[in-house]
């Protein structure tokens, strides 16, 4: 029998091949999705793929991690166009039964220290260490991202040493740095208000936080890899929550 990390591979492979048997997994008379822009049910989800033009779509998991019930994924997506989507997805009874994901379009570059929203290291370490990276990543995003404690900001990095994966932030905290100052000149701002998830396997972990950027209700997924007790990288994708009166099911993003 296949893993949970395996089933969930074939599952989002299954987008791009057309395969049905992956499918299998999903519990038709108990499943619930957090896609928005998707009827609710395996019913919804499967309309909204018979919706992607004919062989369009293109599915590169990445990265796949489990945290007991939860499997999540980093994938390189070709769904009505390019994007990068993170993936969670909850077992139970060995089916899967609920399923969030945040999508972003993919870059026509790489960030201004060559990096893209995608490379970098792939495989969990530090298993035995999860729990306490678990923690040590929430008090940050708590802290610096919440609350704005900016005064505890380098107490979790290894002096400049961060690799930094979004699309328009350049490596170490001098360069995070320097794009929260762009940010603010141009009025912009980013609010943490509501941490939803914190899930992790070994030095990857991955938070599901709400709040706003720009004014707009959004939706962030934050992918941090822990080294030696201080947080070395970070990857996320950031998308935008729609008004409610375009949701296509009740049940919410989170």
């Amino acid at each position: 029998m296949s893993t949970p990390k395996q089933q969930v591979i074939d599952v989002l492979k299954a987008i791009e091949t057309g395969a049905s048997a992956p499918f299998a997994v999903i519990n038709p008379q108990n499943y619930t999705h957090h896609i928005l822009g998707a009827a609710d049910g395996l019913t919804g989800y499967r309309a909204l793929l018979q919706a992607l033009p004919a062989g369009s779509a293109r599915v590169n998991t990445v990265r796949v991690f489990q945290d007991g019930n939860h499997v999540f994924t980093h994938t390189d997506y070709n769904f009505f166009g390019p994007k990068i989507g993170i993936d969670v997805f909850r077992f139970e009874n060995g089916r899967i039964v609920e399923h969030w994901n945040n999508v972003q379009q993919t870059p026509t570059g790489p960030n201004p220290s060559g990096h893209t929203m995608i490379d970098g290291p792939t495989t969990a370490t530090d298993l035995q260490h999860t729990q306490r990276n678990k923690q040590l990543v929430a008090r940050f995003v708590d802290d610096i991202l919440v609350h704005g404690r900016m005064d505890k900001l380098t107490a979790y990095f290894d002096g400049d040493r961060y690799i930094q994966h979004h699309p328009q932030i350049a490596d170490g905290l001098s360069g995070l740095g320097a794009a929260l100052d762009a940010m603010a000149k141009v009025g912009v701002t980013m609010r943490y208000t509501k941490v939803h998830k914190v899930l992790g396997e070994g030095n990857f972990v991955l938070v599901m936080s709400e709040g706003t950027l720009g004014g707009k209700p959004t939706s962030f997924y934050d992918l941090f890899r822990v080294e030696n007790g201080k947080i070395a990288e970070h990857w996320d994708t950031v998308e935008t929550i729609p008004a409610r009166s375009e949701w296509k099911n009740g049940n919410g993003k989170f």
